[in-house]
């Protein structure tokens, strides 16, 4: 049995199961006889395959697939799982919401297909989601979208359901699952808004998909021969979850084929792209794999002692093992390496913390030295080795980096320092991250989850379960409830205890679906660990931020000194992501929201000619400003006043241009005469003034071709316009074709109708030539 091209595989043991009876039935075996099924399939991991061959796995185990639905169809003697009661309850429900046929139980009609697809990937769904995961663009949420998506089509395409049906099957696999899985129970409200939120927006995205694929096959029928082309099957795969046998359906009901194979390359180079984005990530990342965990387990070396982490104070350690990422070394030595290798050392013991659950792992140096006696006698001066990154593998932390100077050897005794000022910057945003966790909880409702996080020395970012943005006045209540925890110098505790015991603590808090060790660390903020112990049950813990958490922390709020809740978003559907900043970042984002303030009170003392520009300015200032989003709501209601005043003032200014214009035009009218007039009119960049001038001197020139030009010389703008009366069009003058020659001239375009026309140009300083060369074109043409 192998799982793909790579990876674990082994010899395999399966059970079959005649549903006959009394004969040998061993040639029917793997036969595709339906009488004839396999029911278990016991795998011996013991291998892994790579491209070059099998290798040993360090470690073995027996995979025991046993298809329970399979031992369920035996027992109730049926021909297909779906004939079970464990999918006929649910079929019924199907038929009731999708108003389709009764479901036969064929293989080939359609419609017992959808049925089939709908049910399966409905429990898929229901399972998935209450466990924690989400229809998303990545992972396993990207598996979700494909899976919800299929069913979606299968539903509209074949059963002819219009509109949203998928979320209401959720009660029907709780009801008939939730006995044997009682978690499906907990929630279920929550999973049928997902669904049918996921379900709503890939209504419409089925729509723009199926306008793609109308334009594309209209595309089509344009080819020798009639195709559908391969970007077109690959945009409609990729952006709006089309099959390409859905694609290629759809192409021959019009009479048209499919470029597959060109479809396969791209969908080929897709796979590429993700392997090898998958390799660039896992090289940057060091990490040892398996078969570099056992060789250091037979090395006879223990998993690094990591308990010092928590304090991060200069430790002394002994080097153990060093990895050049493809195997150990003895040494490593600063004159042979370039500046762009990079190595991980292996300590006993250590105080760094290799990232994990979101947090950044610390930085710093490994440092040996030695007296000049031991320096004579082995002729090893020491090293110092710079660590960039620290990862988990198995148990041992990876300390990656590379060696600056001199030389390190395994055996090694080095000094071990990490970068203090940078673990206490990430710590202040981890302990905030819990204070903010806390608070949505507390302000926003207990459904919300964590989703992810990530916590830096720049910043923090929070991703929760959430389907609306969130309310100003809600971002306003988190900025204080954080800031107020902070303000009150909450000390913070951490302790490990019993996962069985810490799970039973009201309020805590854990990332659903993480998997924590046994015994679990236990952060809490304003309550001593043992307390909560003692009477896990109270309702007062709900008022205090409790996490299993592996991370470093601040020993008192009050180390945070500030926060800032400076951003908010969506990730996916029913995620929001929060992002913060605590510490001088926090405090500069609120001086700087207060020094944008002021200048908002100063603009609002400039005089009519200096306020828009200042105006302008304060709006770009305030567009791309990291400050807390409270202040950046009030901040933006005071601008909007200003910019009421600038609406004014440009509404003033629009009226004093077009009266400006139709002055001058009224000049031009009262001295024009003959069939066409071409005269400069000062409306600057205002189209709206120069038309207004156009009609002023067509009420008096009726009969008259008229072109008018404006030039603004600040702007670099040059505006045209054209009106030719009905008896000139028939004389050959057209309005269209003039403004076009003359935009060209002022290095523009224009165009329109032959008795109306615009236009315009970016070279003010050519008007004198654009105003002879259009008198000349029309002369030209009358």
């Amino acid at each position: 049995w192998e799982m793909g091209d790579t990876g674990p595989c082994g010899p395999c043991s399966e059970l079959h199961y005649d549903r006959i009876g009394n004969r040998d039935a061993a040639a029917l075996v793997n036969a595709d006889d339906p009488m004839v099924i396999e029911i278990w399939n016991l795998v011996f991991i013991q291998f892994d395959r790579q491209p070059d061959g099998l290798r040993p796995l360090p470690a073995r185990h027996v995979d025991t697939g046993m298809g329970l639905e399979r031992i369920t169809r035996v027992i109730q003697g049926k021909t297909s799982n779906y004939d079970t009661d464990a999918f006929t309850t649910l079929f019924q429900r199907i038929r009731e919401v999708c108003s389709a046929p009764a479901y036969t139980g064929t293989l080939e009609k359609p419609e017992d297909i959808a049925y089939r697809v709908i049910a399966d990937h409905a429990r898929t769904l229901t399972f998935a989601i209450t466990d924690g995961a989400e229809p998303s663009n990545d992972g396993r949420g990207y598996v979700l979208r494909r899976i919800l998506r299929r069913a979606v089509r299968y539903g509209r395409q074949t059963l002819g359901v219009d509109g949203a049906f998928l979320h209401q099957l959720v009660p029907t696999v709780v009801d008939t699952m939730g006995d044997a899985f009682p978690e499906l129970r907990r929630d279920p409200e929550r999973v049928i808004r997902i669904i049918h939120d996921e379900e709503d927006a890939f209504g419409r995205t089925l729509k723009q998909g199926l306008a793609l694929f109308d334009k594309a096959a209209t595309t089509a029928t344009l080819r020798q021969p009639a195709s559908i082309s391969a970007d077109d099957a690959f945009m409609l795969h990729d952006t709006y979850g089309f099959p390409i046998d859905l694609t290629t359906l759809m192409a021959q009901e019009r009479g048209l084929t499919v470029d597959t194979a060109g479809f396969e390359s791209r969908m080929e180079g897709a796979r590429r792209r993700s392997r090898e984005a998958g390799k660039a990530s896992g090289a940057a990342a060091m990490a040892l794999g398996g078969e570099g965990i056992a060789d250091l387990h037979k090395l006879g070396i223990r998993p690094t002692d990591d308990l010092d982490k928590f304090h991060g104070r200069r430790i002394t350690a002994r080097v153990v093992a060093i990895w050049n990422g493809t195997d150990f070394d003895e040494h490593i030595l600063a004159s042979h390496t370039r500046p762009t290798d990079r190595f991980g050392v292996i300590l006993d013991k250590t105080n760094f913390y290799a990232e994990m659950g979101g947090q950044v792992a610390d930085t710093g140096r490994i440092s040996v030295t030695r007296d000049r006696r031991a320096s004579v006698q082995d002729g090893h001066d020491g090293g110092d080795f710079l660590v960039e990154d620290a990862h988990n593998c198995g148990g041992y932390v990876l300390h990656v980096g590379r060696i600056r100077k001199g030389e390190i050897r395994v055996g090694d005794t080095v000094e071990v320092r990490l970068d203090g000022k940078r673990r206490s910057e990430i710590a202040a945003n981890h302990t905030a991250t819990h204070l903010l966790n806390h608070a949505l909880r507390q302000l926003v409702g207990d459904h919300v989850d964590q989703k992810g996080s990530l916590v830096t020395p720049e910043r923090l970012r929070f991703d929760f379960s959430h389907t609306a943005p969130l309310t100003p006045d809600q971002l306003d209540s988190l900025q204080e409830h954080v800031s107020d925890a902070i303000a009150r110098d909450l000390e913070v505790f951490a302790s490990v205890a019993p996962v069985a015991q810490a799970k039973q603590i009201n309020g805590l808090r854990a990332v659903f679906g993480e998997t924590y060790p046994d015994p679990v660390r236990v952060v809490s903020i304003g309550a001593p660990v043992d307390q909560l112990l003692a009477q896990p049950g109270s309702d007062q813990w709900r008022e205090n931020s409790i996490e299993f958490c592996g991370g470093t922390h601040l020993t008192r709020t009050g180390e945070a000194r500030a926060f800032a809740l400076i951003g908010e978003e969506s990730v996916s559907a029913g995620v929001r992501r929060l992002h913060a900043l605590t510490r001088q970042a926090a405090g500069e984002a609120h001086d700087y929201a207060t020094a944008l303030q002021n200048r908002i009170a100063a603009a609002a003392t400039l005089d009519d000619t200096r306020l828009p520009d200042e105006a302008r300015t304060i709006q770009e200032l305030l567009d791309t400003a990291e400050i807390p989003l409270a202040h950046k709501a009030r901040l933006r209601a005071l601008l909007e006043r200003l910019n009421e005043r600038v609406k004014g003032l440009r509404k003033q200014a629009a009226k004093a241009g077009r009266d400006t214009a139709v002055d001058a035009a009224r000049e031009v009218a009262s001295s024009a005469s003959g069939p066409v007039i071409v005269a400069p009119i000062p409306a600057g960049s205002d189209r709206n003034a120069l038309m207004a001038a156009l009609d002023a001197i067509r009420a008096k020139h009726a009969d008259a071709a008229i072109m008018l030009i404006s030039a603004d010389e600040e702007e670099g703008k040059v505006s045209i316009v054209a009106n030719v009366p009905e008896a000139l069009v028939s004389a050959g003058l057209k309005a269209g074709d003039w403004v076009r020659e003359i935009s060209a001239i002022c290095g523009g375009k224009g165009g329109g109708r032959p008795d109306a026309a615009q236009g315009g140009g970016t070279d003010p300083s050519r008007v004198g030539e654009a105003l002879d060369k259009a008198r000349a074109f029309a002369a030209g043409k009358l």
